[in-house]
């Protein structure tokens, strides 16, 4: 798999990397329904570690050739 964030990286909100996943406020909606990626809450602030936001985007990849007609 393509690794499209460093995995020894941690990613704090705000980092523009971020936004190929979607707006602050969805995954601010994402944290509150437990559906996104795994975080880590700093105090207040929230960061992600690039190893668990590659692996959460490897787990939602759709292969259309193994898709069941």
């Amino acid at each position: 798999m393509t690794n499209i964030f460093e995995s020894n990286r941690t990613y704090m909100l705000g980092d523009p990397e971020l936004e190929v996943l979607g707006s602050r406020e969805k995954l601010a909606q994402w944290r509150h329904r437990n559906v996104g990626p795994a975080f880590i809450r700093i105090g207040r602030r929230i960061a992600y570690h690039g190893a668990d936001l590659n692996a959460w985007l490897n787990a939602r990849r759709i292969d259309p050739s193994n898709e069941a007609a």
